[in-house]
């Protein structure tokens, strides 16, 4: 657009007269030609996203305010969420919107004042997870305390892997352990580390999974700062550790996690048990066992000691032998009581006799003594045979109730299975083991039959 200038010496022409729309795209080429890109610090105030993707809002300062627009694809490559009062420096090219002859910054770029965008974005995503109960204590999973394997999600080319090998290696060598080779920085990590959490949480026998890498700048850990990341941690069928970064480094994951260790190697120090102490313990728990099992073996072996010989102080062969002890003790008994009694009737013989003698002296004269003592000498004998008779009527009837006389005559005592004597056909079963004692000799038997 032309700029009227006034002509020295002659009168002033007539003014100049402008449709608003010149004007107005005289004004705005002037401003981006002029002007052109700018860098503006304000704070951010009336934000407004529309439905398209766009950000609209005013970049004021206590004195005075300018609209700003910021484009759906520059918004996408700004990692934090613009908010009202936030104080920003924007990169703009000032332009001029003709339809409501409004001047207005185009913005490109958008940093806060005061701190990083990666620092802004990940208190933003902080805060936000935590109101919606993302980091509760109340979620967190307790570890296992022996698992069966060790899922383990990194770079296969990074130091934080060794540093778990090492560990686990030397705490406990006997659990194996499975990786999900991901990047850990750079294009695509998110989507990685995301799917390889979620993979580990879907193996059966995989009891815990540790996220790990070594330590960064803040721009080195944004697939560890992710929404994505952190869904997934709390979304795995299996309880997460973290160890990402240094001690000092804090992530989003860190906070989603069932357990955050500040180093990979202390990761994996929580994953698994020192076996140092557990062999220890085993060792004191397995000596104490060893003499509790020795002592419970030695108070047995007396047990069985004792009970053996009341076995065999109940067994049939036993109780027969002092069942014999005690009929030849009772026959040695008889015997001598049969001596005793012989002796003692010839004794009284001798007397009857020494008394009939005398008496037959005083009572017959002359020569009838020795007829008498003929008689007597014919009289004696026969008492005496009466006497031993009598006598051996009376061994024999005590020989023929003796056990081993019935024996001897054919009959037999049987013992049960319990070694009780069977006076009934009842007190066994087909199959029972008997005990037949004969006058001579033992048996044993088998019941095959039963007609009681």
């Amino acid at each position: 657009m032309d700029r009227p200038r006034p002509d020295a010496g002659t009168a002033s022409p007539a003014p100049r007269v402008f449709r608003v729309r010149d004007l107005a795209a005289g004004i705005k080429g002037l401003l981006e030609d002029e002007v052109g890109h700018v860098h503006v610090v304000g704070e951010i105030a009336d934000l407004f996203r529309a439905r398209s993707g766009h950000c609209y809002f005013t970049l004021k300062d206590e004195a005075a305010q300018l609209r700003a627009v910021l484009f759906r694809g520059n918004l996408a490559r700004i990692p934090f969420d613009p908010e009202d009062g936030l104080e920003v420096v924007v990169g703009a090219e000032l332009s001029f919107y003709e339809p409501r002859g409004d001047v207005q910054l185009i913005v490109r770029s958008l940093e806060p004042r005061g701190q990083g965008a990666l620092q802004l974005a990940f208190e933003q995503l902080r805060d936000r997870l935590a109101a919606e109960g993302l980091f509760d204590a109340g979620l967190k999973r307790a570890l296992p305390g022996w698992p069966r394997r060790i899922g383990i999600v990194t770079s296969p080319a990074g130091a934080a892997l060794h540093d778990v090998i090492e560990v686990t290696g030397r705490r406990a060598p006997g659990i194996p352990l499975v990786l999900a080779p991901t990047r850990v920085q750079g294009d695509g990590a998110e989507a990685e580390i995301e799917a390889a959490v979620r993979s580990l949480g879907r193996l059966e026998d995989v009891d815990v999974i540790l996220l790990v890498r070594g330590g960064g700048a803040l721009e080195d850990l944004v697939a560890f700062n992710s929404e994505r990341v952190a869904r997934a941690i709390r979304a795995s069928a299996r309880p997460v550790i973290a160890g990402v970064g240094h001690e000092i480094d804090l992530t989003i994951a860190d906070l989603a996690a069932d357990a955050r260790a500040p180093t990979p190697s202390a990761a994996a120090e929580l994953a698994v048990p020192d076996l140092g102490p557990v062999r220890e313990r085993l060792g004191r728990e397995g000596g104490r066992l060893r003499s509790a099992l020795l002592h419970v073996v030695e108070r047995q072996a007396v047990g069985l000691d004792r009970l053996t010989d009341r076995l065999h102080a109940h067994s049939p062969r036993a109780r027969l032998a002092r069942q014999r002890e005690s009929l030849q003790a009772a026959r040695r008994g008889l015997q001598r009581g049969l001596r005793r009694r012989q002796a003692q009737l010839r004794t009284e013989l001798d007397a009857a006799r020494a008394r009939l003698q005398l008496r037959a002296a005083q009572l017959v004269p002359g020569d009838r003594p020795a007829a008498l003592t003929r008689r007597l000498a014919r009289i004696g004998p026969e008492l005496l045979g009466g006497r031993r008779a009598r006598l051996a009527t009376q061994a024999g009837r005590l020989q023929a109730l003796s056990p081993l006389a019935v024996l001897a005559r054919g009959f037999s005592i049987v013992r049960g299975p319990t070694g009780s004597i069977l006076r009934r056909a009842a007190d066994v079963s087909v199959g029972d083991a008997l005990d037949v004692q004969l006058g001579e000799g033992r048996l044993r038997a088998e019941v095959v039959e039963d007609d009681d």
